[in-house]
């Protein structure tokens, strides 16, 4: 039997790196599948550290601030750039928490592929699925990594069928595990047929690889032969090629190595369908293989320039923001992708959404929370700068505005409408609505610019976090994804910005929606500097109306002579006296949801401003909801509650009291898993309760929903709780 040992542990100068051997990678999963542990060892076996951290000892590379080593999970992406053998990796490891899924959909903007992890003893769990439908936003090829495969319960086969049964991917397993009498022991790969053995004693360093012989492992051998002949079966579903290559051999034994990774990239990057690999980062088992996963199976960033926006700058500099963080010595720090051209020191930069010139003062490569000062960064690459003062994440930068139309003229030349051009240009962020907010105060008045500076700072770094001015209550209201977000931020304003504010009871982010149709016809007079300003409209509202296009027209004939002046400016200040209006509603002010507004007529007096305009319309729209009858939306949360199987009843008791709704139920060994819908008023502090009532052996993940109706009684007692009328 042929045994090989092979030790990793080197850094390879950095020299420049050709683009067809970057990989730009994001590390997804559920929390506590175990990415920042994957990532750490990642950087100890490609030599970037000499020593691994480990996140219960609070000193990992990825998770650097306070709040992250405090409590062991990941709360911001973090960008580390390293080398693995002749490969340049660019990853950015991303929270598992619901709370921070914006520090998820941001490096999901820039990268070309990314790895999946699940811990082996759960399979598909509640987050993974949601970082799942990120990732199919956004098109990105991808890897699984069963992680976690030394626990007690790790059940490889249970993993791949629950990938099958909740995501509906086709799965292609390039691994499998075998055991020895201590439990697991290594992997499989089902590609070269070869057994590789992890030394502990080196930190897995030292790998033996074996190459299965019937002499020595007849039954391994026989087992993986079944599994490979499984894999390249399926692979022929849709690879002609492979499938050409079989019926010429007339055999699915004879195919080699090569010919099956060739495949198998052709699929991953079609997005057919997802390799599987396996191992136990902490362990320090099969991060290697992942790595070399990655090159094997991944995309570089040539096959993402094909995209037709990158495409039309040709050589010319095109990159995006993707993340912007604050340091007390350098100033506001931006991340950003480069997808042609190159990025230089000192270089002016025009930013196509902001339509100003930028300066980029310096230029680094990132390496977590440690930036190494660089000249340039070239196409295919990820970097970071300062200098910047008005770029928000997502926006696109260039060299100039003549590098905006020579793009444009190319996309019209390549047969693009302005409508799919500007479509392109407008890089629309995916922000959910958030579900808590809370009032925010200064603890005195001479802490008020340095809490207002804190909140603009906070707001740049986090879009999903939202800072508003009541006018009626003169407070500053903070909006958030969830309890432990604005907890977060409420931790980052002390520790960081040294300010001790008082942060208000949190509160449920309700809606509003009216319950019947209503009608009429709305005169606006006014005068502006001498010149009279008149507006007619007549609006109908329209209930159980769920397209995000508000503005319903009202093309009857009888109605056509009404509308025969709308022109698409008229369309577009109606559009926004709409959007103004349904942004408080006349219950309690909250925002108005499922609400149309048809226009039915509309008469502008020469002269009249277009500022008239809008608030005719919001003014008109406002008072028919006044007259119509109003009720009140509750966000709904699907929870996925971990537990052991005799805590079961326990928690379904405590559910019931919670106007909990029961989706069911699975048991994997002695855990159960209950999944169910909840309103979000039912889950204020349960996590102390589920922790109370189960001595901490349970946990629990929640995710948004919808909004729902709320019964007389329930919407009664919100009223009472919001107004403090009893």
């Amino acid at each position: 039997m042929l045994s090989i040992i092979i030790q990793y542990n080197y850094k390879e100068e950095n020299e420049k790196c050709d683009i067809e051997k970057i990989r730009n990678i994001g590390i997804l999963a559920h929390i506590d599948a175990g990415k920042t542990t994957t990532t750490e060892r990642m950087l100890y076996y490609s030599g970037t550290v000499k020593q691994m951290g480990e996140v219960h000892d609070g000193n990992t590379v990825t998770d650097y601030m306070d709040q992250e080593r405090q409590r062991g999970i990941t709360i911001c992406s973090a960008a580390v750039s390293f080398n693995w053998k002749t490969f340049r990796f660019n990853l950015l490891d991303t929270p598992g928490h619901i709370d921070f899924t914006m520090a998820v959909e941001q490096p999901l903007t820039v990268v070309d592929g990314v790895i999946i992890i699940l811990d082996g003893s759960a399979g598909v769990e509640a987050q993974t699925s949601t970082v799942w439908r990120q990732a199919d936003r956004y098109n990105i090829p991808r890897i699984v990594y069963v992680n976690k495969m030394d626990k007690a319960n790790a059940n490889f086969e249970m993993c791949l069928k629950s990938l099958e049964a909740k995501l509906n991917v086709t799965i292609f397993p390039v691994h499998i595990p075998f055991t020895n009498e201590k439990g697991f022991a290594g992997i499989i790969d089902l590609i070269t047929l070869e057994k590789y053995v992890f030394d502990s004693k080196t930190q897995g360093k030292t790998i033996t690889k074996l190459h299965l012989s019937e002499n020595q492992n007849p039954d391994l051998l026989q087992k993986a032969l079944e599994k490979r002949r499984n894999l390249i079966d399926k692979l022929s579903d849709f690879d002609n090629n492979l499938a050409n290559i079989i019926i010429e051999q007339e055999s699915l034994d004879n195919i080699s190595s090569q010919i099956l990774v060739d495949s198998l990239r052709k699929a991953t990057i079609l997005r057919k369908g997802v390799p599987v690999l396996l191992g136990s980062s902490y362990k320090n088992i099969g991060v290697q293989n992942l790595m070399n996963g990655v090159v094997l199976y991944l995309p570089n960033p040539i096959i993402n320039k094909s995209r037709s926006l990158y495409k039309c700058f040709n050589d010319e500099l095109l990159a995006k923001v993707f993340k912007i963080i604050h340091d007390k010595q350098k100033g506001p720090i931006y991340f950003f992708r480069v997808y042609s051209g190159t990025l230089k020191r000192k270089q002016s930069i025009y930013n196509i959404q902001k339509e100003k010139m930028e300066n980029c003062i310096k230029l680094y490569n990132v390496y977590a929370d440690n930036y190494e000062e660089t000249l340039e960064i070239t196409s295919g690459n990820i970097g970071a700068l300062t200098g910047f003062k008005i770029t928000e994440i997502g926006n696109l930068l260039t060299s100039s505005v003549i590098s905006v139309n020579n793009a444009k003229e190319n996309m019209v030349k390549n047969f693009y409408n302005n409508e799919e051009i500007e479509k392109l240009f407008s890089v629309k962020r995916n922000i959910p609505d958030p579900v808590f907010f809370c009032s925010i105060e200064a603890p005195s008045n001479m802490y008020m610019p340095a809490l207002e500076i804190a909140l603009q700072e906070l707001t740049k770094e986090d879009p999903s976090l939202r800072v508003t001015h009541n006018s009626e209550t003169d407070q500053i209201i903070m909006s958030g994804m969830g309890e432990l977000h604005i907890e977060i931020i409420k931790e980052r304003i002390h520790s960081e910005y040294k300010i001790n504010a008082d942060i208000g009871e949190l509160q449920i982010a309700y809606k509003e929606t009216i319950t019947n149709s209503i009608e009429d016809t709305y005169i606006l007079n006014h005068e502006i500097n001498l010149v009279k300003q008149e507006v007619l409209v007549g609006l109908s509202l329209i209930p159980n109306h769920y397209s995000n296009n508000k503005l319903l027209l009202n093309h009857s004939k009888e109605n056509e002579k009404n509308t025969s002046i709308l022109n698409i400016t008229l369309i577009n200040l109606v559009k926004k006296g709409i959007l103004s209006a349904l942004m408080r509603g006349p219950k309690l002010g909250y925002p108005v949801l499922n609400t149309g507004v048809k226009l039915n007529q509309l008469q502008v007096r020469k002269g009249t401003s277009n500022s008239v305009v809008i608030a005719a319309v919001a003014q008109g729209v406002k008072k028919l909801m006044q007259k119509s009858d109003c009720i009140l939306l509750e966000p709904i949360m699907n929870v996925e509650i971990i537990a052991l199987n005799e805590m079961s009843l326990k928690i379904k008791a405590d559910l019931f009291k919670r106007r909990a709704e029961i989706k069911g139920t699975e048991i994997k060994n002695n855990i159960k898993i209950i999944h169910c819908s909840i309103p979000l008023a039912e889950l204020l502090g349960y996590s102390n309760q589920l922790r109370k009532i189960t001595s901490g052996t349970a946990t629990f993940s929640m995710e948004f929903s919808h909004y729902q109706e709320m019964n007389l009684i329930e919407e009664e007692n919100a009223i009472r709780k919001i107004t403090g009328m009893r």
